[in-house]
């Protein structure tokens, strides 16, 4: 049997207070729980993993230590709308937390219809349909 996944520290605490509390603009209170995941899809075995969860804006969080330096994160509205990164570990808390907020935060403007990145006006058809031709810089 593995040893047991040591606690997050407070230095890793505060750095998730932290980057909570610069995402929203207020202290954003941390609950430590422990979860049990499946950390080798081959073995089948859980692991019990400290987590830290929070709520905000309608979507819980929770970032799980699943070892020295590794860590997990996934953030949900309802028992079926579950997202994750993309990645599946991170050996770096600092851009686990950053990743998850700012996933969350793209989510959050696509279910109000903000798209990012885009133009109100498609150029390629503006002047009724005739080619744009951009203003020529020197």
């Amino acid at each position: 049997m593995s040893r047991p996944i040591p606690d997050f520290t407070a230095r890793e605490k505060n750095l998730v207070g932290q980057a909570i509390t610069e995402r929203y603009g207020n202290v954003v209170p941390l609950q430590t729980v422990v979860a049990e995941l499946q950390l080798n899809l081959l073995v089948d075995e859980l692991t019990a993993c400290p987590s830290l969860t929070w709520e905000e804006r309608g979507a819980h969080f929770v970032i799980f230590k699943t070892g020295d330096s590794r860590f997990r994160c996934q953030f949900y509205t309802t028992d079926v709308e579950q997202f994750g990164t993309g990645k599946e570990e991170y050996d770096n808390l600092g851009d686990c937390v950053v990743t998850l907020l700012q996933v969350q935060a793209d989510h959050e403007l696509q279910r109000e219809g903000i798209r990012s990145g885009m133009n109100a006006v498609d150029f390629t058809k503006a002047n009724d349909g005739e080619e744009y031709f951009a203003p020529i810089i020197i």
